[in-house]
């Protein structure tokens, strides 16, 4: 695995999202599974790091 891994963030209501480059400004994100969804495609799961910049 990469060392140097960069996790890109779009969406602009995350309090991490640097908004000018569309990089998330964690160092390591939790990803988790959408309750009782089976589809095994990408939305089957969600960045559990996920703060509102409003908050």
């Amino acid at each position: 695995m990469e060392k140097d891994q960069k996790i890109n963030c779009t969406v602009t209501s995350c309090k991490y999202n640097e908004n000018q480059e569309q990089l998330c400004s964690l160092k390591q994100i939790i990803v988790t599974p959408i309750e009782n969804c089976h589809v095994k495609e990408p939305d089957e799961s969600m960045c559990s790091s996920y703060k509102n910049e409003n908050k």
